[in-house]
């Protein structure tokens, strides 16, 4: 479902700006920060509660108020945001996923008693990415705090449908997008991943717990020709409150260093973080981007 428009989002900001913050659970990446300075245009107040080691310090600028808690403080979250008067959070930034196994996890990430509760849940059907994510979002709900899409405030990240660069695909690397799009969209009904690398109508490598950069490094290293094309699509039943996908400039370093020709992206659904320096080094690269529905 593509997010609300911000001039019918703005009425309801601006008061929510006056009563209280929009509390920011912020992750790695550029996207917190281009989400406080979008939420800093419209006169709103935010305060940021980082991940530590994962979200910026550059936040501490844009924002009313910013604290660090550790990926495992589910309890120190809650409490933060409640104690700074956010009743209503939006999550930005990556999270990296696979320190849920890390080696003496109890003692490395030292997660306080809700996050253990919540962890050994056994009404979870499972620990895909959905399914964490929306637990996450309802232990925030018995405390009264409600999510809502980072996207309602900055819109315009969304990319637009069209060739981005100058580079046109070719009619065999078309074949290869249609072809990818179809594995990205089941392994995204799977909640799996979002990304797939496909070359001549075969799968190289298909994204999981890694993320997409470190997809695109083994399709590189599976591809040692090059001239690949990644697929990164939302997932057919894709919650904008969180997990969208998102590319930005090293998104357009890794694909050049891995040897890959083009990057399709799904239309009104993808995040496009620093446009204008994205498509100037893919122009630079001679990569293709095109956003497509």
């Amino acid at each position: 479902m593509i997010p609300t428009t911000l001039r019918r989002l703005r009425p309801t900001t601006a008061r929510a700006g006056i009563d209280e913050p929009i509390g920011l659970l912020a992750g790695s990446g550029r996207f917190p920060i281009l989400f406080a300075e979008a939420a800093r245009r419209q006169g709103l107040r935010v305060a940021c509660v980082g991940i530590r080691y994962e979200a910026s310090e550059e936040l501490r600028d844009l924002c009313e108020s910013f604290e660090y808690y550790g990926v495992a403080r589910l309890g120190g979250f809650i409490r933060a945001f409640r104690r700074l008067g956010a009743r209503r959070i939006v999550m930005a930034g990556k999270i990296t996923k696979n320190v849920m196994y890390t080696p003496w996890r109890m003692v490395q990430l030292w997660p306080d008693y809700r996050t253990i509760r919540w962890w050994y849940d056994r009404s979870r059907a499972d620990n895909r990415d959905d399914s964490l994510l929306l637990g996450v979002i309802a232990e925030f709900e018995r405390d009264g705090l409600t999510f809502a899409s980072a996207l309602d405030f900055c819109p315009e990240l969304l990319v637009k449908e069209g060739v981005l660069t100058r580079r046109v695909p070719t009619a065999a690397e078309r074949i290869d997008i249609a072809f990818g799009w179809e594995l990205a969209k089941e392994m995204g009904r799977l909640d799996v991943g979002q990304s797939v690398a496909v070359k001549e109508k075969a799968a190289l490598a298909i994204e999981a717990i890694e993320g997409t950069d470190r997809c695109i490094e083994r399709a590189g290293q599976f591809c040692r020709s090059g001239g690949w094309t990644l697929v990164k699509v939302a997932k057919p039943q894709q919650d904008m409150r969180f997990d969208v996908p998102t590319i930005g400039v090293t998104t357009i370093e890794n694909l050049h260093r891995a040897g890959a020709r083009v990057l399709a992206i799904e239309a009104d659904r993808t995040i496009l973080l620093d446009q204008d320096q994205v498509v100037a080094l893919a122009d630079r690269y001679g990569l293709s981007i095109v956003a497509v529905r």
